[in-house]
Parts: C-alpha cells; sequence; structure tokens
C-alpha cells in the first residue's frame, strides 16, 4: 500500500481540513499540481479552485478553496486559504445567489461598478457550485 500524506487545510476562523491521503492535487496560480508522499517541498500561491484529494478509504474528497497559499513537504500538505469550504457544505442557493449577483453587476452599465471585484465573485461563485455537484 501506498504512503499516505497529511492534509491540513485551515483559514482564519477554523480548521476545514486535517486527515491522511493517498493524493493531493490543488490549484496553483501556475496550473493544477499533484501531490503524493514523499514529495519535494515548496511554496506556492493558490487560486480559487478545488482541492482534490483521495482519503484513506479511496474515497475522492473536495475542498473549494478561494485563494490562498500551499506549503508541500514530503509527509505534509498544508492550505492556508482565505476562505474553504468542505463540498457537503456548501449551501448552493447561496451560491447560485452570489452568482446572480456577480453576473448582474458585470452585465450593469452603471459607471461605479468594480468589474474587478464582481468578476472575483462571479468566479468563486461558479466554483463552489461545481465543487457542490461533483
Amino acid at each position: 500500500m501506498a504512503e499516505k500524506i497529511k492534509l491540513e487545510v485551515v483559514t482564519p476562523s477554523k480548521a476545514v481540513v486535517s486527515e491522511d491521503a493517498q493524493i493531493v492535487v490543488a490549484p496553483g496560480i501556475l496550473g493544477e499540481f499533484g501531490v503524493l508522499s514523499g514529495h519535494t517541498p515548496f511554496l506556492t500561491t493558490l487560486k480559487v479552485g478545488t482541492i482534490r484529494y483521495i482519503d484513506a478509504n479511496g474515497t475522492e474528497q473536495c475542498v473549494f478553496v478561494s485563494s490562498g497559499f500551499a506549503e508541500t513537504l514530503p509527509d505534509k500538505v498544508t492550505v492556508l486559504a482565505e476562505s474553504a469550504e468542505l463540498q457537503c457544505d456548501i449551501d448552493v442557493e447561496r451560491a447560485k445567489s452570489a452568482l446572480q449577483r456577480a453576473q448582474d453587476r458585470l452585465d450593469s452599465s452603471k459607471d461605479n461598478v468594480d468589474f474587478a471585484r464582481a468578476k472575483a465573485a462571479l468566479d468563486r461563485a461558479m466554483h463552489r457550485i461545481r465543487v457542490a455537484s461533483q
């Protein structure tokens, strides 16, 4: 049996995941990366997306993250995220409402719309809905 790697996903307010995994795949700023036990240490910035991992029982799990940092060591992956939600904790209706609000702001012809902020909100809502439906 392959060795396990410890995955920890934490936000400023709570620990979201702390368990052994067979593999961890995360959304790095330069592209998705995968980590197995014994991986070379590195530190990277994360973008909004999904952390997928195979838990100790062989089941795929998903966690939504909205940016942050990941530190990879040979036996551990630590993710410090601005926010993170387990797949089962995502409120799909709330995410759909956020998606609609963001789309409305982007479609608005008002001069005072912060398009970068609206685009970021749209991206977060789309990823949350995608994770919840997996």
